[in-house]
């Protein structure tokens, strides 16, 4: 059972899901990265709200408001109080469509890569329906 699982663990497939997961994390730090200090601070600077992710709404203040920095969503959730936080929701969405952007360019190239592959060379014509009803008379006239 130990070999079969060290065969399975060892297979290509298994090896290359490893290394496109590692890509993927890796591509994802450095979308974030891009969304958050490059994107954002244009967007925000078109929209005039100085950082999205600092964009909220209080629900429910803290029982107890001293020593609450009101400005910081993370801050009022962490005395007790709720926020719906949008702006890390714009974030996301962002974020989201950065990444679906690059692997539709990903996608899209490896389609093209595919497409200048040599076409396998067709496949021997068999037969056509008129030779097989002439070898079929031949064969009868014969007997």
């Amino acid at each position: 059972m130990l070999k079969e699982f060290k065969e399975f663990a060892l297979k290509g497939n298994m090896m290359d899901l490893a290394i496109g997961f590692i890509l993927g994390a890796a591509f994802g730090t450095v979308v974030t990265s891009l969304t958050n200090d490059i994107l954002m601070p244009v967007v925000s600077g078109i929209f005039g709200s100085p950082d999205f992710s600092n964009l909220f709404m209080v629900l429910k203040e803290p029982a107890d408001l001293t020593d609450v920095n009101m400005a910081s969503a993370d801050a009022i959730r962490d005395a007790g109080g709720a926020v719906l936080a949008y702006g890390k929701f714009i974030n996301a969405i962002i974020s989201f469509l950065l990444v679906a952007f690059a692997l539709f360019f990903v996608v899209k190239g490896l389609n093209k890569m595919k497409k200048k592959e040599e076409a396998p060379p067709p496949a021997p014509a068999g037969p056509t329906a008129e030779e097989l009803l002439a070898e079929i008379r031949d064969e009868l006239k014969k007997k």
